[in-house]
Order: C-alpha cells, then structure tokens, then sequence
C-alpha cells in the first residue's frame, strides 16, 4: 500500500502558523511553559468544558461569571489539564489559542477589512477538523459579546458572522467568556449563535475556597516576591476584602491585594523576608480609602508608612531621596 496522501487545504499550514502567531495566544505553549499559576477549586468546571468540546453537536461552551471570578483561569487550567496529559483522548495535545482581538483590529480601516484577517484563520482550523492526525484547536475568545452585530461602538462587532458557517457545521470549537448580562444582551438575541454554546455557569468562591486558591498559588508569588507568605497573611487577605471590598469579586481581589502587599513590603520593609501584616493592612487601605489603623489595634505612624523620602530604600546604592536632608526635622 502506498503511503496516505496528504490532504489540500485552502489554506496551507505555513499561512496558518503565520497567522496563528500574529493574531492569537496559545495557552497550551503557555501552559508548557509554566507561565500559568496553579488552577485551583475548578476541577468540575473544566470538566464540564471537557464534556462540551467532546459532543458532536453544540461543542461549545460560554463561560458566564462577574469580572473577576476566573473565568480566564478556567482555560489556562484546560490548557494545564492538556500539558499534563489529563484530558480524554479526543483533546490530547489539543492546541487552546485565544484571539488577540487588538493585535487582529490593528491597521484596520473597517470591519471587513478586520474581518478578513479572522476568515482564514477560522477557515484553516475548520478544514483540519476532521484529520485525526492533527491536534484540535479550541478558540478561547474573552468578551465574546462584544463580537456580535448588536454590539454597537465594538471595533469587533461583526466577528460572530464570520463564524457562523463553520460552527453551523460543527467543524469550529469555540470556547467564550462574558457576564450572564451581556450575554443576555448580546449573544441571546442571536437564536442561531446561542444555540451553539453551552453555559458554564462560575461561581464566585466563598471566602474558604479562596483561601484555598491563595494557599495554591503562593508558591509562586513567594518566588517572585522573594518573601515567605504566613498562612495568617492570608486569612487577613481573605478577611478584609470580604469585609470592604464587596462591589468586587474573589478570588481576583483577594489575589491583587496579597500581590500588592508583598510589593509594599518589598519596598518599605525589605529587611524583614516574611510578609507583615502591616503590608496587608496598607494595600487594603489604599484600595479602600480607609485609614490602615482601622485594621488593627496596632497603630502605624501615616506619615512614616506613605512618604517614600522617610523609609530608607535602597535602589542602585542610593534612596528615593537623593537631597541628604532629614525630612523628619522639618
């Protein structure tokens, strides 16, 4: 038997690589590279995406949650389930690539000029579909309402056309993240695209599962901060943007925080290569607005805590201040 022809595609592979690296990410190369912290508390939904994207109808899947919830961390976490070979055989070695909406827009003087760039990508993937030697692409598009028609004063309104046949005939993943409401607004007004997805519904976690994640992903802020992080550090993390943060959603405001105090400390407490809780309780007065004292029963000196001339720091042998004056004498 001779050997099995290769099949011609509309587009060739190189053009498809090419446009590829201009005009997406793919997590899963990310993912290789250790450049996502470790997914915790969402084995179910990932799970659940997995169910979706092996169905032979309706394989895609919209991941609905308030900003700041994980619903991007939900696919840097499939694309961590690829690299670690814990998928079914249907998505091993599958390739997850996000649009770069930006990048795709720039140079653009219309809508169908942006639109043309989009075609071939899409078409590229859709005619590998069904080569089984070849990887699946999943397309992970971030604020996938503002791809509709309806979408008024979206530089990318119109996408979702250009992806209509190709999801009409099943030979496109699409994997999408909105809030319930502009889904709602945008998506559902569109019969034929909400036919097509799946909702996966996120749950903000409770104050207990953040914590978890906190726990999951401090060894990497330890790396980066070049600080050890106490388990009580993050408990008062968790605490206080519970208690005054509460128009914003866990994890991410719990993770900025915890990020930012490690930054303070870093700044104005370098000596000290753990932590303080007196750079939890200044992050969370400056998100806030509130007077750090409130936090504690500790009193911290305002002035010595906010003026950079005051606290000795050391960049490149010399301090913030460079006058050689005492500020505290004046």
């Amino acid at each position: 038997m001779g050997d099995k022809t290769k099949p011609e595609y509309t587009i060739p592979q190189e053009e498809l690589d090419d446009l590829l690296d201009k005009y997406c990410r793919n997590y899963t190369k990310m993912a290789e590279m250790g450049r996502f912290d470790k997914i915790v508390g969402r084995d179910a939904e990932i799970d659940q995406v997995m169910l979706i994207l092996l169905q032979r109808n309706r394989k895609n899947a919209c991941m609905l949650a308030p900003a700041g919830v994980g619903k991007t961390a939900l696919v840097a976490g499939l694309a961590q389930a690829v690299v670690a070979d814990r998928v079914p055989a249907y998505l091993k070695g599958a390739q997850i690539i996000e649009l770069d909406m930006p990048a795709m827009a720039a140079g653009t003087n219309s809508p169908g000029e942006f639109q043309a760039r989009f075609n071939p990508i899409c078409r590229g993937i859709a005619e590998r579909y069904h080569d089984p030697d070849l990887p699946r692409y999943v397309i992970f598009i971030d604020e996938i309402h503002t791809i509709m028609p309806n979408a008024k004063g979206s530089a990318y309104s119109g996408l979702s056309e250009v992806m209509k046949p190709y999801m009409t005939v099943g030979d496109l993943h699409i994997l999408g993240a909105t809030t319930l409401d502009e889904f709602r607004m945008y998506v559902a007004l569109d019969p034929a695209m909400d036919r097509r997805f799946q909702k996966v519904n996120l749950s903000m976690p409770t104050a207990a599962e953040t914590l978890e994640i906190l726990k999951g992903i401090r060894p990497s802020y330890e790396r980066h901060h070049k600080l050890d992080i106490p388990d009580e550090c993050l408990e008062e993390v968790v605490k206080l943007t519970e208690e005054h943060m509460r128009k914003r959603s866990q994890p991410d405001k719990s993770i900025i925080t915890m990020d930012a105090a490690c930054a303070w400390h870093n700044m104005f407490r370098s000596e000290d290569r753990t932590l303080s809780m007196e750079g939890v309780y200044m992050m969370v007065a400056k998100e806030t607005g509130m007077n750090p004292n409130a936090f504690t029963d500790n009193k911290f000196d305002k002035d010595e805590v906010f003026d950079p001339t005051l606290n000795k720091v050391e960049t490149g042998g010399k301090n913030f201040s460079d006058t050689g004056e005492d500020h505290r004498d004046r």
